[in-house]
């Protein structure tokens, strides 16, 4: 498989809903993804800590309906954000096994650039 590239933005809606535990907060949200992966996603994120004293992390799953790079199909991301005494981190990640259509097979991982207005690259393999 060849590792490919696609860059773009995306712009976000969130609702707040009912948190499931104490201490918890859930949103769901629906996405618009611009750029070399035009797509649709919607998806569910919740979190907890406190992030006014800059403790905090959440937990998300999204899924997508698209193209990317000519393809017509689907997949999952999968996402954890942490905010701690060492800095911020976010990891995403192509949930194995979700690509549909003509993106069955995909994986991969996205780097999120939040401070350049919701900036991505999405680092994927497709099968041949």
């Amino acid at each position: 498989m060849t590792q490919l590239i696609a860059r773009g933005h995306f712009e976000i809606t969130m609702t707040p809903t009912d948190g499931v535990l104490d201490g918890t907060a859930r949103f769901d949200f629906v996405k618009t993804w611009i750029g070399d992966l035009t797509a649709e996603g919607s998806g569910s994120m919740f979190s907890a800590g406190d992030p006014g004293t800059g403790a905090a992390g959440y937990v998300a799953i999204e899924t997508l309906s698209g193209n990317l790079a000519g393809r017509q199909g689907g997949f999952v991301l999968l996402q954890q954000g942490l905010m701690g005494a060492t800095g911020v981190s976010l990891e995403y990640c192509v949930a194995p096994g979700s690509g549909t259509g003509e993106l069955a097979g995909i994986s991969g991982t996205l780097d999120l650039d939040v401070g350049a207005g919701h900036a991505w690259a999405l680092t994927y393999q497709l099968p041949d």
